[in-house]
């Protein structure tokens, strides 16, 4: 069905209430299954009701595909932000880019630009202002905190703006390459992308051992051993294709994915078996 709603583009008045939005509100509604997921929902209804006020179903997509966990780091993180809200005007307007396009960007930049965004703002900005304000608290001037707080206050919303700014114009650029043959390809490398990243994420963060050892003769040999000489991490691997398994097929929330896990986890630490 076409788009029955307004056809023209986001206004800078409409553009400024989705970073306002996303800027003031990413950490307000935080839950273990989508961290700031909800946020996202919010932050696109001022498109969802310019765009869809005729159309539930498409709002109803829009909102729940903005609904899903997402995690990053929130002033540069409006990079993000700023591409999303270019492909979905797109998608309102033209309806020539796949739904699943601003969720896949979302998915594999997530975890680039929260790496970046905090050696920038965690590791450069905020121990810079901080230093400053400390040494102008020296001998108890309230000078010290006000300075932090107004300058803070200040670059943060700076970064958090001009990050916004430049992704939807970097995205509305990025549509005229994408389109057309070149949509499912780019779709496709959106998703190996993140699929990597998920596995160097598990391979990496992801511990699990076994104590079991395997009798060889005389003497024994700890199954770990031979897991690492065949198929390093494998035990890591099952867990995770296990996760996938039961969110996927079963359609199983993350929370009782995590009650799974435990569950597993615990009854192999009992027996011996982790």
């Amino acid at each position: 069905m076409e788009n029955t709603g307004n056809n023209k583009g986001l206004t800078k008045k409409e553009l400024r209430q989705i970073w306002l939005r996303w800027g003031f509100t990413h950490l307000s509604s935080m839950s273990y299954e989508k961290i700031q997921g909800h946020s996202w929902a919010y932050t696109y209804l001022p498109l969802a009701n310019k765009y869809y006020a005729d159309d539930p179903e498409k709002k109803k997509r829009l909102l729940t595909r903005h609904s899903m966990f997402y995690n990053t780091e929130p002033q540069t993180g409006q990079l993000i932000n700023g591409i999303v809200a270019s492909l979905e005007e797109k998608i309102a307007v033209d309806n020539d880019i796949p739904e699943e396009m601003p969720v896949n960007i979302k998915a594999t930049l997530m975890g680039p630009l929260a790496g970046v965004g905090d050696s920038i703002i965690q590791g450069i900005i905020v121990p810079i202002l901080l230093s400053i304000g400390m040494g102008l608290a020296t001998g108890g001037s309230a000078l010290g905190p006000l300075f932090y707080i107004v300058a803070y206050g200040i670059i943060g919303p700076m970064i958090s703006y001009l990050s916004f700014m430049n992704g939807y114009k970097l995205g509305v650029k990025a549509v005229d390459v994408i389109i057309g043959e070149n949509t499912r390809r780019i779709t496709d490398a959106f998703n190996i992308l993140g699929v990597m990243v998920v596995g160097g994420l598990a391979a990496s963060t992801i511990v699990l051992d076994t104590k079991v050892d395997v009798p060889m003769g005389d003497e024994a040999q700890a199954l770990q051993d031979i897991l690492d000489d065949v198929f390093p991490h494998l035990l890591p691997l099952l867990m995770v294709l296990l996760a996938w398994y039961l969110l996927t097929s079963k359609r199983f929330s993350a929370t009782k994915v995590i009650l799974v896990l435990t569950v597993i986890s615990a009854a192999g630490v009992v027996i011996g078996l982790f």
